[in-house]
């Protein structure tokens, strides 16, 4: 038997409990540090837009210059996704 040990994307600890299922049938799991506030994630999005790896990807492709259409053309999500994203961090920023 494999044992699998999983980190929370959010604050890399290691006390992460399982948390049902997705919708699509996938795992969730869910963070237990106290840093995390009880935060759910899932291993493997079945669209890549969910991803933090893609949404930091939208930001630092905005950053150096790169349009709605190019960042979604590229990162293979909708051009809605990257808007979407880019005014989540401009109503955070504006805070």
């Amino acid at each position: 038997m494999i044992k699998q040990v999983l980190h929370c994307p959010n604050c890399q600890g290691k006390d992460i409990v399982k948390h049902g299922k997705s919708p699509e049938g996938k795992q969730r799991y869910k963070c237990r540090e106290t840093a995390c506030d009880g935060r759910t994630f899932i291993l493997d999005y079945a669209y890549p837009g969910q991803s933090r790896m893609v949404k930091k990807q939208i930001l630092d492709m905005a950053l150096n210059g790169s349009g709605v259409r190019d960042t979604a053309r590229v990162l293979h999500i909708s051009p809605s996704t990257v808007i979407r994203e880019l005014k989540k961090k401009n109503h955070n920023y504006n805070k």
